[in-house]
C-alpha cells in the first residue's frame, strides 16, 4: 500500500543528509581528536554554517506537495488514541492492539514536533553566533550555550530515531520505496486509512 509520495521521501532524504552534515561537522568542531584528523577548521565551519542555514529548505520546497502538506497536518494533530499509545509505550506494552496509531504514531508525532522546534532554535542561535556583531555580547554567549547543549540533545534524539528505524524494516521500506505491506500497516498503524 502507498505510504509516502516521492516528494515526501526526497524531503526526508535531503533533510537527513543536511542534518547528518550538521552533526558531523559539529563533532569535528567540538571534539579535539576529530578536529585533529579533519583539520581545515575554516572549511568545516563554513560547511556547518551553510548546511544549518539550508536545513529548512527541503521542507519549504516540499510544501508544494499536497501529500506532504496532508502528512504535516496528520503529524500536527493528536488523536485520543495517541494517549493510549503513549501509555502503552511507557509501560513497554507490545501486545497487538496495545498501541493504536493512525498513519503516524504518537512517538513519531512527538519526534516531528520536537525536531521542528529544535531546528528553528538551532537556526536562530546559529545565526546569532554567525553574525556576532548584532546585539550585545550576552546574546552571543547565550546563543552559544543554547546552541551547544541543544546540538547534543539533537544528536542523541537523531541517533534514537535512526535506531528505531533500523529496528523496523517495514518503516524503512516505506521511506525507501514509498509503499508498505498491508500486514505491517494493519499491525503498526491499525487506525490508518489510506486515501
Amino acid at each position: 500500500m502507498p505510504r509516502f509520495s516521492r516528494a515526501e521521501r526526497q524531503v526526508h532524504r535531503a533533510t537527513a543528509a543536511l542534518m547528518l552534515v550538521c552533526l558531523a561537522t559539529a563533532a569535528c568542531l567540538y571534539l579535539p581528536p576529530l578536529a585533529e584528523i579533519v583539520g581545515r577548521r575554516a572549511l568545516v565551519v563554513a560547511v556547518h554554517e551553510w548546511s544549518g542555514v539550508l536545513l529548512p529548505v527541503p521542507l519549504l520546497l516540499g510544501l508544494g506537495s499536497r501529500a506532504l502538506r496532508a502528512d504535516l497536518g496528520r503529524l500536527n494533530r493528536f488523536a485520543p488514541y495517541d494517549k493510549e499509545w503513549l501509555r502503552a509505550a511507557r509501560r513497554r506494552d507490545a501486545r497487538p492492539g496495545a498501541r493504536p496509531a493512525g498513519k503516524f504514531n504518537a512517538g513519531q508525532k512527538l519526534y516531528a514536533a520536537w525536531i521542528a522546534g529544535a531546528v528553528l532554535v538551532m537556526l536562530g542561535t546559529g545565526l546569532l553566533m554567525w553574525f556576532s556583531g548584532v546585539g550585545p555580547v550576552v546574546w552571543r554567549t547565550s546563543a552559544t550555550f543554547v546552541h551547544d547543549w541543544l546540538a547534543l540533545a539533537v544528536g542523541v534524539v537523531v541517533v534514537g530515531h535512526v535506531a528505531k528505524a533500523y529496528g523496523d524494516p517495514g518503516a524503512r521500506r516505506g521511506m525507501r520505496t514509498g509503499s508498505v505491506e498491508r500486514a505491517w500497516a494493519e499491525r503498526e498503524h491499525p487506525r490508518w486509512k489510506p486515501e
